[in-house]
């Protein structure tokens, strides 16, 4: 699968853009374990344009987590722009390794972000959407610009096989889309059917990029057989479980699950993880934006609650990683 003219290879595995998730040290570590590409944290565009330095901030990438797109999201054409352009020159702006992909955030469905028109708020406006994405690809005409949606704001207005043929047309180079409506939110189960529509489509010719629901191995085996994607997104199914890209891999290789890590290999993970993201992030917030990927590593271990609780709410660095040491000991 080709974005414009970054090759991917053959059904390739993309971590979705997570607010608060996909931070540099989780990007890393997913890349590390088989995601063919990441995509930053959600970049708001009034943010950018305002100098906000948590904004800048998260378009920084580093080398060893590419290639990786910049995602930004906004309701208002000109900050579209004007971010999509600064994105273009993270390299320059921040340092590090810059953008392959700039993504438009069409997608997010929670109220702080769709209630005032952007993410998948944007779906009840497709004019406008298609012309904030027509301006973004003639702003940074050197850059493959993608876009992430879903079907449609709701049951009755699920437009994505019309509106897959317009974004198209405003020049993007690969379209993900969310099998659900933004009314759904995360709710029910993902609708491929219209997934698999606008990959059939004979008008469409860039990469279609099916997300959601993607757990395991025949999940994702279904997806690509069934519905002809070019590649897939993973988004929660990632939560603790960066390895995932590799035991996905490994049944789409081989036909069989492949054998689940230890204890101990878990274990490994997590504190490559806690290492990366203290380097990133200095020792308290480090450990405190941890939480959320720690309290996942190790689901389903009986008699866990007091070790979990303890792990996920000491800042001390120190006891965390004697902690994970004593996990291992204790479940091996």
């Amino acid at each position: 699968m080709k974005i414009g003219n970054l090759d991917l290879g053959e059904r390739p595995l993309l971590l979705a853009p997570m607010e608060d998730v996909t931070d540099r040290s989780f990007r890393i570590l997913c890349r590390e374990q088989g995601a063919d590409m990441v995509y930053t944290e959600f970049v708001p565009s009034d943010g950018l344009v305002r100098d906000a330095a948590k904004a800048l901030d998260k378009m920084r990438t580093l080398p060893e987590e590419a290639p990786v797109g910049i995602q930004i999201y906004g309701h208002i054409p000109e900050a579209m722009v004007d971010a999509a352009r600064m994105a273009d020159k993270a390299q320059e702006l921040v340092g590090g390794h810059g953008a392959d992909v700039i993504d438009i955030n069409f997608g997010c469905p929670v109220s702080k972000i769709a209630g005032r028109g952007a993410g998948s708020g944007m779906m009840r406006e497709p004019d406008k959407m298609v012309a904030i994405t027509k301006a973004i690809v003639e702003a940074v005409p050197d850059k493959p610009v993608t876009v992430k949606t879903r079907l449609g704001w709701d049951e009755s207005s699920k437009i994505i096989v019309e509106l897959a043929e317009r974004l198209q047309d405003a020049g993007i180079k690969a379209l993900t889309i969310h099998g659900r409506t933004r009314c759904q939110m995360y709710k029910g189960s993902a609708d491929w059917t219209l997934i698999g529509e606008v990959k059939r489509n004979p008008r469409m010719h860039i990469p279609i990029i099916g997300n959601g629901d993607i757990t395991d191995g025949p999940s994702a085996k279904r997806a690509f057989a069934d519905y002809g994607v070019d590649g897939i997104m993973i988004a929660r199914a990632s939560f603790g479980h960066p390895w995932i890209f590799k035991e996905i891999k490994h049944y789409l290789a081989h036909g069989e699950q492949m054998p689940p890590l230890s204890v101990a290999e878990k274990v490994a993970l997590a504190k490559r993880h806690l290492t990366l993201s203290l380097a990133e992030k200095g020792e308290h917030r480090g450990v405190y934006e941890m939480r959320r990927h720690l309290s996942c590593y190790f689901k389903g271990l009986p008699e866990f609650k007091e070790t979990r609780i303890r792990m996920v709410t000491t800042l001390d660095v120190a006891e965390l990683y004697s902690i994970l040491d004593s996990i291992a000991e204790r479940w091996a």
